[in-house]
């Protein structure tokens, strides 16, 4: 049903705005207002109007008594504006629980946009791109923890919006100060303290786009950028923005309407996300703000689209479609709007907003072909400082395609704008307009502080058009909410903040100004804004410097502090009082007092632990060994040793710093804290960072991810807690680009979690995340006893899994096999090493746990870096490796050893393809990728298992810039029936096309045979690929094996010759031959190869290799998308 009448929750300017909407659809409209604002404008521009209980902002917040008011006065809608209520679910709820219509979004799409956190999980489920951050309501340890790692980041509240409860934050900063201020502004402006912590863009430019919904279908009006701020309040908005291109406008608009149809979102909203001044392509987004917004002005002028009256048709029961606003329908934008928000403040040298006041004595808005002005200032109005500063908002239009031309307009208004009584920023925005980086457009949301004193100067030398000659003697008090006499006394006796008797040590002695007549020193407020507390009281001792009082200010809370040393003789203020700049906030008699915080802080004992601290070290000691002995007892008994053991022994000593290990297993509803925390601290992983390898490495480079399932803790199974754990230590690594070592022993899926909203946990992000890292950092898997379903998944995304011999690896462990029907069998009957070892799935197999930590921190070090000790093998022992006899097998392991730096060879997938070898090693410390082929299976053929083998291989070297050799001895891809069985076609095909894609230097050394379509593949595809191909004397070379070739080329001559003894006489003296001409020193005159060398000089060719060739160039993500699994 259409609105029949409408009141207005709002006050100033954009009740107006609704106002008048109301009146052009003829709906009739009620204003309502505070005590102390029955003077503002909207009063008069609603049919009628109705006082609310109650002064000031928390009138406008009274929910039960803004319903009960619209009952009253016979209203079916009630519009919130902009702030006050706006984006409040509860009183969306109550509205409709009393048979009203909300006008704007659903009250379950005002508590999933009000709150950020959510939020952002809708974002990051639909793909829209994300800052990181933390996850959800979070403590100030978390924060510092994060400040750690991303350097510069900024507290949010996690309810509402319009910069309350934002602070910026950096290395350095007081953490617990500003995230204690954060909590304060959220809870007293949104009746929620809670905050988060996301990533800072240094650089960011704010852009935002306007959505309109009927709750079926979803149109965008286009953007707005919003990038001019100040105190991370905008300022200056602008649509449609000037700077973007229109691939980058086509991904917000988007990725806002998609978020918006995923919900049926109804009414308007506005999308807002960060785009990075340094490169565009990282777009994140930051919020919703489900309501009409500040700036809808722009948008409604280049589009001639009114907002406000399609969003009251919509609540009347609209749709898209009967409003002519479907997507296909809408105007395309014409021209550029500027809005310039006009408030009643100075700006300081440092960028800050200093509140004013008092009465305008003139007040002449500006007109003409292109301005508009909403606004609620008339000549005669006193300002009130219990709200917003905002008085106008000047909005130039120019239809050209000139952004220039709307700059230039909006500073003809601004300049013609004329108040007089109140301070006004109207000179700073002319100020602002008239840099050329701003007619340009090339700004940052940073651009008015790191130009704020440039800008405050310009501004106090920009003269008005219609400025009068001369400016009255300053004359109003520094008193809020009144005009009084500048005699200090005369505020203590005048209305609600003084209508009392002010206690003093004296019992009647009230003055101020900035030094009284008996001598008292005043200390003033700063600004103009709102005691929130006073910190001393009367006949208190106070030190200069010492906190006496908190102001809340532009949404800000400030701490005052004392500018002088002596004791408080009189109070100014009490709580809740709000005042101008300037006003005595108390008085101190000066006096030379003993109050020596030094010699207080050398009184301090440091060895004390209080109470709070002790409590911290005993929780963490209950997730140690020492607090679990049967625990621990057990697990030795296996022959096992425990996580805090095994990484301890991976990771250098003291340099461990352990994430969440506070935190318990998510089974709150079945089982008491107090068991919890004695039982599942950490929820069953031990994880963090540490220096691996700093023996070898800078302190920076030894930095590396380790994580280990707990077996002692609910067997190392993965619950709600745990996943959440793994998801922050994984963006953690992404982030950081720290090399990760995952120990994943346990047992999978955890089925005793309580603690969720149901559901099969399939949307659990840490699997997605963790495949994410490979190819981008190394990626180690160790595994000891049982490694089931999940936490075998993430072993199997690993690069290299390392195992015990009492291993067993499978996809569903001992339940899930016999819940599917398929049998039932002991844990060690499934995936055992001996299945597991052989098929390729264990890259290393070791000993035992303690063999794995040393294993996994050797395989570590080749990702690491050269080291600057080794040795050598007498080079003159691979000139004897390979016989003479061409027919003769050898151990092209002993050639790997000699060539390399001694105890530098670490062989992967020994078990499986034994047709090659693929090897880590090291020459002249230099970290180096070796595929060999073995001349002890297939003669050295390449076949299926090669090809996958050598391919992956390949891909992880090249993900991390380790140079390969190729180690070439194969008579050719391996032929015949069985082969192609194997689908040797494709498997050996990977040899090809993944040489061709790495760009690390490799190398081709040929042994002996190099025959072939094997020989290339040993070779990039071709031996002028790698950066160098070579033969030993022992090498041999043909298109194909000599054998082969001879029956097929010479086949008609060999049937020819009737005697078989002839035959194989003239067979043997071909083969004789094509091998004198395809040997190495006649193979290498038609220049196929750069050289025949000795062996002892192979070190050599691979040291000028690599010193010759260029440093990996840098890069910011991954060079490839993946390393395969397989």
């Amino acid at each position: 049903m259409p609105v029949g009448k409408l009141l207005i929750a709002n006050r100033g300017e954009i009740a107006i705005r609704i106002a008048r909407a109301a009146e052009e659809l003829g709906i009739p409209s009620v204003a309502i207002y505070s005590t102390d604002d029955h003077s503002s404008l909207h009063t008069k521009m609603a049919s009628e109007s109705h006082a609310l209980e109650g002064s000031g902002v928390s009138a406008y917040l009274n929910i039960e008594h803004i319903v009960d008011t619209a009952i009253a006065t016979g209203c079916d809608a009630v519009h919130p504006g902009y702030g006050f209520l706006a984006e409040n679910a509860d009183f969306a709820a109550a509205l409709e629980n009393a048979g009203l219509t909300f006008v704007g979004p659903e009250a379950s799409q005002l508590a999933l946009f009000g709150n950020k956190v959510s939020a952002r999980e809708l974002a990051a489920n639909l793909g829209v791109p994300l800052v990181p951050a933390t996850a959800g309501s979070t403590s100030v340890e978390d924060v510092e923890a994060f400040l750690e790692e991303h350097k510069a980041i900024m507290i949010k509240a996690v309810a509402g919006g319009g910069g309350r409860g934002m602070r910026e934050v950096r290395l350095g900063d007081d953490v617990t100060a500003i995230f204690e201020r954060c909590q304060s502004e959220a809870l007293s402006a949104f009746g929620v303290g809670d905050v988060y912590a996301e990533r800072l863009i240094e650089n960011a430019r704010h852009i935002e786009v306007q959505i309109i919904g009927d709750g079926t279908s979803i149109a965008h009006v286009g953007e707005r950028e919003c990038t001019l701020q100040r105190q991370n309040q905008k300022i200056i908005e602008i649509a449609p923005s000037p700077s973007i291109d229109s691939s980058l406008r086509a991904l917000l608009t988007n990725a806002a309407t998609e978020m918006a149809s995923e919900v049926g979102y109804r009414s308007l909203g506005t999308w807002e996300f960060l785009v990075d001044a340094d490169d565009s392509s990282t777009v994140a987004f930051i919020e919703t703000n489900a309501r009409l917004q500040v700036e809808h002005t722009v948008t409604e002028e280049i589009t001639g689209i009114d907002l406000v009256r399609s969003q009251l048709a919509i609540a009347g029961g609209s749709s898209l479609t009967d409003l002519n606003l479907r997507q296909e329908d809408l105007p395309s934008a014409r021209g550029f709007a500027i809005q310039c928000r006009v408030n009643t403040e100075t700006m300081t040298d440092e960028g800050l907003a200093r509140p004013g006041g008092g009465t305008m004595s003139a007040y002449e808005p500006p007109s003409g072909p292109g301005i508009r002005v909403d606004s609620y200032g008339y000549q005669g109005y006193a300002t009130n400082p219990s709200f917003d500063s905002l008085i106008a908002k000047v909005i130039g239009y120019s239809p050209t395609s000139n952004y220039e031309d709307a700059v230039r307009r909006a500073k003809r208004a601004l300049s013609e704008f004329r108040v007089e009584g109140v301070p006004t920023n109207i000179t700073y925005l002319l100020a602002l307009l008239e840099r050329p980086e701003v007619q340009s457009n090339q700004v940052t949301t940073r651009f008015i502080s790191n130009f704020a004193s440039e800008l405050a100067e310009a501004a106090k030398h920009i003269s008005l058009k219609n400025a009068p000659e001369a400016q009255l003697t300053e004359t109003t008090s520094s008193l809020a909410g009144a005009q009084v006499s500048n005699d200090p006394l005369a505020v203590l006796q005048h209305g609600d903040i003084d209508g009392r008797d002010i206690p003093t040590a004296a019992g009647n002695d009230h003055h101020g100004g900035e030094a009284s007549v008996d001598g008292t020193q005043a200390i003033e407020a700063p600004l103009q804004g709102t005691i929130i507390s006073i910190e001393v009281a009367i006949g208190d001792e106070v030190a200069e410097g010492q906190p006496v009082a908190v102001m809340e200010a532009m949404k800000m809370e400030h701490v005052i502090a004392s500018t002088v040393t002596g004791i408080v003789h009189s109070l100014g203020v009490t709580q809740g009082d709000t005042i101008y700049e300037g006003h005595p906030l108390l008085y101190i008699e000066e006096a030379e007092l003993e109050i020596e915080t030094g010699e207080t802080e050398s009184q301090i004992d440091l060895d004390f632990i209080r109470p709070d601290l002790q409590e911290v070290f005993d929780r963490h000691y209950k997730g140690m060994d020492e607090a679990k002995p049967s625990a621990v007892e057990k697990r030795h008994g296996r022959g096992h040793r425990t996580a805090r053991e095994n990484l301890s022994m991976l990771v250098d000593e003291g340099t461990f710093v352990e994430y969440g290990p506070l935190m318990v297993a998510a089974q709150r509803r079945r089982r008491s804290l107090d068991d919890l925390i004695d039982n599942t601290q950490g929820d069953g992983m031990v994880a963090g960072i540490g220096s691996v390898n700093g023996d070898l490495f800078d302190e920076t480079t030894a930095q590396t991810m380790v994580m280990s399932y707990d077996y002692m803790v609910l067997a190392g199974t993965q619950g709600l807690q745990n996943h959440r754990k793994k998801d922050r230590l994984f963006e953690i690594a992404e982030h950081n680009k720290l090399p990760t070592v995952l120990l994943a022993e346990g047992g999978g899926g955890r089925p005793g979690d309580t603690d969720t909203m149901g559901g099969a946990g399939l949307d659990c992000w840490a699997f997605t995340f963790f495949a994410r890292l490979s190819g981008l950092v190394p990626l180690v898997g160790v595994t000891n006893g049982r490694c089931f379903a999940g936490n075998a998944v993430l072993l199997g995304c690993c690069d290299v899994i390392i195992a015990t011999e009492g291993s067993n690896i499978g996809i569903g462990g001992p339940a899930m096999i016999e819940g599917g029907g398929l049998g039932v069998f002991r844990p060690e009957e499934v995936g055992p090493v001996d299945v597991q070892y052989p098929n390729g799935v264990i890259d290393i197999l070791v000993k035992d746990e303690e063999e794995a930590m040393e294993t996994a921190k050797r395989y570590l070090s080749y990702f690491q870096g050269p080291v600057e000790d080794w040795e050598a093998p007498d080079q003159r022992l691979l000139r004897h490796v390979v016989p003479e006899n061409r027919l003769r097998a050898y151990d092209v392991r002993e050639v790997i050893e000699t060539m390399c730096d001694v105890d530098s060879v670490l062989e992967l997938r020994k078990g499986w393809g034994p047709g090659c070898v693929t090897a880590l090693a090291r020459v002249e410390g230099h970290p180096i990728g070796i595929i060999a082929n073995n001349n002890h299976h297939l003669g050295g053929a390449i076949d299926a298992d090669v090809g996958d083998k050598g391919s992956r291989f390949m891909q992880l070297c090249d993900a991390h810039d380790i140079p390969l050799v190729f180690l070439c001895d194969t008579p050719g891809i391996m032929v015949g029936p069985q082969a192609e069985y194997e689908a040797t076609v494709r498997h050996a095909g990977r040899m090809f096309v993944t040489s061709a894609s790495v760009t690390v230097p490799f190398m081709t050394v040929v042994l002996r045979k190099g025959y072939g379509l094997g020989a290339q593949a040993m070779a990039g595809g071709s031996f002028k690929a790698p950066v160098f191909c070579v033969s030993w004397p022992t090498g041999e070379f043909g298109g194909m094996g000599l054998e082969g070739f001879v029956k097929l080329g010479y086949r008609k001559e060999l049937e020819s010759i009737e005697d078989p003894e002839e035959r194989i006489a003239y067979y043997e003296e071909m083969v004789a031959k094509l091998y004198e001409n395809g040997k190495a020193v006649s193979t290498a005159t038609f220049f196929e190869l750069d050289d025949v060398i000795d062996p002892a000089e192979t070190r050599t060719w691979i040291s000028m290799a690599l010193k010759s060739a260029p440093e990996p160039v840098a890069r910011h993500g991954k060079k490839r998308p993946m390393v395969d699994t397989w």
